[in-house]
C-alpha cells in the first residue's frame, strides 16, 4: 500500500469519527421500584396510558420526578438505566435495562428516614416497575444510585389514538410512539376542515374544541425528535367517543 493510499484511509477514518452521531451522556440518579412484583400496580399513571399493554409499553416502565418528567411532556420517552457499582454494593454489575416513562413520581413521596422524598426537585428519578428494578439492583437495598441516558424507543406496529370527550369537546391519548418516544406538538383535520391545532391537556392526551363529530379525522404529529407525520383519514367518519383506531405510521425519531 503506497504513502497516498495510506493517507486517504487514515482521513476517511477521521472523517467517519467526526460524523459519527455523539453519544448520550450518562447522568447520574437514583432509582426506586413500586408495583408489585408482577408489575400490576404500574398500570394507569399520569401519562394517561391505562394499561400498559394495550397501549404498547409493557412492563419495563418508570415514574420520573417532575424534573424528569417535564409537566408531561417526557410521557413515552424511553431511557436506558444501569446502577452506579461505584457508589454501591447493591447493584447487579455490567447489566442495564430501558424503561418507557408512564407516570409520575410526585414531589414528597418519601421512603422512611428519606429527608424529603426523592422524587423531590431538582432530583433526578426513576421509581421503576419492580421487574424492570430487579434487573440492576438487589431487591433488599430498596433505593440506588444508578447511571441513565435516554435512548430511541423501539415499539411493535404504528402510532394508536384513542379518542375521548363529549360534543365539542375531543380528548386524543396518542400510544406506541417509536423513535423519541414524545410528542412536541399536534394538531387535527376533519372532512372539509383545516388544520387545527391541539393542547396537551395533561400526560400524553391532546385536546381539541371543534365540532368534529361524523367527520373523518387525520392527525399531523411532530415528535420531540422533530419528525412530522401526516397520518391521513386514521380516524373513519364513523367513529365514537371511546374508540381505539392503528395506523401503518411509525417514528423514527
Amino acid at each position: 500500500m503506497g504513502a497516498a493510499e495510506v493517507l486517504l484511509m487514515t482521513s476517511l477514518a477521521v472523517l467517519a469519527l467526526y460524523t459519527r452521531p455523539a453519544m448520550a451522556q450518562w447522568r447520574s440518579g437514583t432509582a426506586t421500584f413500586y408495583g408489585g412484583k408482577d408489575g400490576s400496580g404500574t398500570m394507569g399513571g399520569a401519562c394517561g396510558y391505562g394499561n400498559l399493554y394495550n397501549s404498547g409499553y409493557g412492563i419495563n416502565n418508570a415514574a420520573l420526578s417532575s424534573v424528569l418528567f417535564n409537566d408531561g411532556a417526557s410521557c413515552g420517552q424511553c431511557y436506558t438505566i444501569t446502577c452506579d457499582t461505584s457508589k454501591s454494593d447493591w447493584c447487579k454489575p455490567r447489566v442495564s435495562v430501558t424503561v418507557t416513562a408512564t407516570n409520575l413520581c410526585p414531589a414528597n413521596w418519601a421512603l422512611p428516614n428519606d429527608n424529603g422524598g426523592w422524587c423531590n426537585p431538582p432530583r433526578p428519578h426513576f421509581d421503576m416497575s419492580q421487574p424492570a428494578w430487579e434487573n440492576i439492583g438487589i431487591y433488599h437495598a430498596g433505593i440506588i444510585p444508578v447511571l441513565y441516558q435516554q435512548v430511541k424507543c423501539y415499539r411493535q406496529g404504528g402510532v394508536r389514538f384513542s379518542i375521548s370527550g363529549f360534543n365539542y369537546f375531543q380528548l386524543v391519548l396518542v400510544t406506541n410512539v417509536a423513535g423519541s418516544g414524545s410528542i412536541r406538538s399536534m394538531s387535527v383535520k376533519g372532512t372539509k376542515t383545516g388544520w387545527i391545532p391541539m393542547m396537551r391537556n395533561w400526560g400524553a392526551k391532546w385536546q381539541c374544541n371543534s365540532p368534529l363529530t361524523g367527520k373523518a379525522l387525520s392527525f399531523m404529529i411532530t415528535s420531540t425528535g422533530g419528525q412530522t407525520l401526516y397520518i391521513n383519514n386514521v380516524v373513519p367518519e364513523w367513529w365514537l367517543f371511546g374508540m381505539n383506531f392503528i395506523s401503518n405510521h411509525q417514528f423514527s425519531y
